[in-house]
C-alpha cells in the first residue's frame, strides 16, 4: 500500500511539473521533474529533460550532475563519466558527482582516478565511512587524525649576573682621589713663592741702582 501511494504521489508530481515546464520551457522546474522521473525510475526521461534544461542553463552544476547519474544508471558511463568530469572542473567539492565517478572508475579499472575522488571526498570531510573505505581497498593511504601538539617542557630559570645598564652616549668621570688636591695646593703654593721671589729681586735690583 505504502509503494502504491508513494507511486502515485510521484505520478501526480511528474504531471504537475510537466505542465509547468510545458508552459516555460525555460523554467527551471526541469530538475525537479528530472527527479521525479528519478525517483520512478524513469531515467530515459529524465535524461532527456536534463539534457534540454541545460541548453538554456548551461554550467548549472547540480543539473550536470543529476545527468551523469542518470546516464550511469542507464548504463552510459562514457557520457556519465564526461558530464561529471565536466561539472567536477567547474565545482571541484562537488561530493555527489564524486561518489558517482569513483563508481565508474572502479568498473573501468582507473584506480587512481578513483582515489583521486576519494582524496576529494575526504578533504571535505575526513572521515567519510564510504570513502575511507574504497580508499583502504583501492591500497590509498590512511587518513590519520592529525597529531595533538605535545606542550614544551616549562625552562628552568637560568641564573644570571645583574648588568649595569649604561647608556652608551653617557661618559663615566671617575671621582677625584685625595692625593689630586694636595697636588693641586702643592702647586699653587709654588707659583705664589716663586711670584713673590721674583717680586723681591726686581725689587732689590731698583734700590741698588737708586744708591749708586
Amino acid at each position: 500500500m505504502a509503494q502504491s501511494h508513494n507511486a502515485a504521489e510521484t505520478a501526480l508530481e511528474i504531471d504537475r511539473l510537466a505542465t509547468q515546464l510545458a508552459k516555460d520551457p525555460q523554467s527551471k522546474a526541469f530538475l525537479p521533474l528530472a527527479e521525479a522521473y528519478g525517483k520512478a525510475g524513469m531515467w530515459q526521461e529524465a535524461a532527456g529533460v536534463l539534457e534540454d534544461g541545460l541548453k538554456y542553463y548551461p554550467g548549472f552544476i547540480t543539473a550536470m550532475v543529476a545527468l551523469g547519474r542518470a546516464y550511469d544508471q542507464m548504463e552510459q558511463p562514457a557520457k556519465a563519466q564526461a558530464i561529471l568530469e565536466e561539472s567536477i572542473k567547474l565545482s571541484p567539492e562537488n561530493l555527489r558527482a564524486h561518489r558517482t565517478l569513483i563508481k565508474i572508475y572502479q568498473n573501468q579499472g582507473q584506480q587512481d582516478l578513483a582515489l583521486q575522488s576519494c582524496a576529494a571526498i575526504l578533504t571535505a570531510n575526513p572521515r567519510d565511512e564510504e570513502a575511507l573505505s574504497i580508499q583502504a581497498s583501492l591500497g590509498g593511504p590512511v587518513q590519520q587524525e592529525p597529531a595533538q601538539p605535545k606542550p614544551s617542557a616549562p625552562r628552568e630559570p637560568q641564573a644570571f649576573a645583574p648588568q649595569l645598564n649604561v647608556s652608551s652616549d653617557r661618559t663615566v668621570v671617575p671621582a677625584p682621589s685625595p692625593r689630586t688636591g694636595v697636588v693641586v695646593q702643592l702647586e699653587a703654593w709654588l707659583r705664589t713663592i716663586e711670584s713673590r721671589r721674583r717680586d723681591h729681586t726686581a725689587a732689590n735690583s731698583s734700590h741698588l741702582k737708586t744708591s749708586q
